[in-house]
């Protein structure tokens, strides 16, 4: 199979995934406001939004534009992907959400995925932002997104995920998993 006809049905159907985990996510958070959570990082979130809407369209104009075939390998590894982030989903339950938000009380998360890494939503997501484009030629796309996406999380994202995991443990909170999926 072509590439470049590949990447529309590939880029409409993480899209569609995105736009239903953001309804999950907003039903979510109108639970943790309920419950007096108290979310951290409000100001980076719309580079998390621009950077995936970005890497989104980057991957469909660059993979229209691939003269190769799809790439099985890297689909198959964006597809095993796919169980991991709802295994995270599952695991955190309404505590899962795209905002840092802490609900007061709520005890930290430490089965799943999370026995074995501190985020895995974040590493699922590296792996997507490589495989995606790779799987229809869009080496650029994997490049640039995989490089902001790490840049973002590393410098921005988990650090005010620390901040407010520390300041709630500070307030004598017993410490708690939040949101971690951009």
């Amino acid at each position: 199979m072509k590439a470049s006809r590949f990447a529309l049905p590939l880029v409409l159907g993480l899209s569609i995934q995105r736009l239903l985990e953001l309804r999950v996510a907003r039903q979510h958070e109108t639970w943790a406001r309920e419950q007096g959570a108290t979310e951290y990082g409000r100001e980076h979130y719309p580079l998390f939004m621009l950077l995936h809407g970005g890497w989104l369209l980057g991957t469909l104009l660059e993979g229209r534009r691939s003269k190769g075939k799809v790439n099985w390998l890297w689909l198959g590894l964006l597809l095993l992907a796919q169980p991991l982030r709802y295994w995270v989903i599952s695991t955190l339950g309404r505590q899962w959400n795209t905002r840092i938000l802490i609900v007061p009380g709520a005890s930290r998360i430490v089965s799943g995925p999370f026995q074995y890494l501190k985020h895995p939503n974040y590493a699922v997501v590296a792996l997507e932002m490589a495989s995606a484009p790779l799987s229809v030629g869009a080496w650029r796309s994997a490049l640039i997104g995989s490089l902001l996406n790490a840049a973002l999380l590393r410098l921005i994202r988990i650090p005010a995920e620390e901040r407010a995991l520390a300041e709630y443990q500070a307030a004598g909170n017993p410490g708690e998993r939040f949101s971690e999926n951009t």
